[in-house]
């Protein structure tokens, strides 16, 4: 069964390939058809396009089909295009009329386009949830080891002293970074394109305004050939949100298993966590966090594959963007596990504590010898070469420690700061909202 299928039969060989992967990636994206009908069916009886009767049976039927996905029993039938044709299908079934006239007013357009935003909300949602979680497991380990040395680097070579609790907040405050980019996806992405149609609306008198209402949609996308023009830029601003995020982690990856080195041993990193080697029994390799650090490097690469897919296509929909879907889907699958292994992983961390002793890091301390002698009264410039002359020559005598107090420095990192900027950016936008208003649409069927 398909939406425009005519008289004529398809080439079963091009049927098998323009159908693809959709009947396993569109099982995902079932409950949000649900919603997406809902609102429809709704909107079809306010404005007279189906009648009372009609839509009530319509509803019961789709409160059924929602609760089969949830129990997991909802598939799609062989000889079944998509999940579309398959909601349609079970709708007909079970009112009759009623269910042939579900499609009225609408396309498969601006159907998939509003089921593929709603995906994304939800996905984006889940992200943000999890960003905060392992914000917060870096942040107690922040406030555990605020104090504990850790050299700092540039260029790979020993710089300056930093802290533990300063690389940890470090990396917290970066998400919240990626936090704001995500949920500015979710703003972009949070507009309504139904009543879009094929992508110049329709002779029917739809009421856009309410779909937008009953789907949470923050606004609407007036112009119709502007709301198909979404397909794709949706994929496009997910996928950059998650790239944003991969960077971080692949980042925090690479440090992680550069720090576990015997070289630099920053860490400890229990031994349920590593894995060993076929020959050299010492071996705690950290392969998570390279297996991290690899599939964060694939997620950044997402954003580029969907713009080589989408540019140079005109306005109006094409074929291409069904291939978004193998894209999106498996990249917030990927970032959500690697998520859920950066909040474990983060928190079980363990850190050497006795770095500030070891020799390697003397030398850490030679802007304090220069700041010192400035804070006596010579020029900077006079004070950096007396300390370079007495490094090159060996003669550095490690001075003691001086006290940073500007924030976000090594004695006065910020950690209440960045937690109340963590607090006012998740304050800015609760994007569980709109998925509260949804469920609205099933307790009142």
């Amino acid at each position: 069964m398909k939406l425009w299928q005519k008289d004529t039969p398809l080439d079963r060989k091009i049927e098998d390939f323009t159908v693809g992967n959709d009947p396993l990636y569109d099982l995902e994206l079932a409950e949000f058809d649900v919603f997406v009908n809902l609102a429809h069916a709704r909107m079809l009886t306010e404005v007279g396009l189906l009648d009372g009767e009609e839509g009530k049976r319509l509803k019961q039927a789709l409160v059924q089909i929602h609760a089969s996905i949830k129990a997991g029993k909802f598939l799609i039938e062989p000889g079944i295009e998509d999940v579309h044709s398959q909601l349609e299908k079970l709708l007909t079934e079970a009112t009759g009329e009623a269910g042939k006239k579900i499609h009225t007013a609408r396309s498969r357009n601006d159907q998939v386009l509003a089921d593929l935003k709603l995906y994304f909300r939800e996905r984006l949602a889940g992200m943000g949830d999890q960003v905060v979680a392992l914000f917060r497991q870096s942040m107690q380990q922040a406030e555990r080891y605020q104090h504990i040395f850790m050299p700092g680097y540039t260029h790979l070579q020993v710089a300056m002293p930093s802290s533990f609790g300063l690389w940890f907040s470090a990396y917290a405050e970066n998400l919240i970074d990626d936090l704001q980019w995500i949920q500015q996806a979710f703003r972009l992405i949070n507009q309504n394109p139904l009543g879009s149609a094929a992508g110049y609306g329709s002779s029917f008198p739809v009421n856009r305004k309410l779909t937008t209402e009953l789907l949470g949609f923050e606004r609407l996308h007036i112009n119709s050939i502007h709301a198909q023009m979404q397909r794709g830029k949706s994929e496009m601003i997910g996928s950059m949100a998650i790239a944003s995020l991969a960077h971080t982690l692949n980042k925090w990856a690479y440090d992680i298993c550069l720090y576990n080195g015997q070289n630099f041993a920053f860490f400890n990193l229990p031994v349920s966590m590593t894995t060993g080697s076929s020959i050299m029994p010492h071996k705690k390799n950290p392969d998570v966090f390279e297996l991290i650090r690899a599939k964060t490097n694939q997620l950044i690469t997402v954003p580029q594959q969907v713009l080589q897919l989408i540019q140079n296509l005109p306005a109006g929909y094409h074929r291409d963007f069904q291939l978004l879907k193998e894209m999106i889907f498996p990249a917030f699958d990927t970032i959500q596990k690697v998520l859920d292994l950066m909040i474990y992983a983060v928190g079980a961390i363990e850190v050497n504590e006795n770095l500030s002793e070891d020799e390697r890091y003397r030398l850490a301390y030679s802007v304090d010898a220069v700041n010192q002698l400035v804070m006596q009264g010579m020029s900077f410039r006079d004070a950096y070469h007396q300390v370079g002359q007495a490094v090159r020559s060996g003669k550095f005598q490690k001075p003691e420690a001086m006290q940073t107090t500007h924030l976000g420095s090594v004695d006065h990192p910020g950690l209440n700061e960045i937690e109340a900027k963590m607090k006012e950016v998740q304050n800015e936008l609760n994007m569980h909202v709109p998925r509260a208003i949804m469920q609205s649409l099933l307790d009142s069927c």
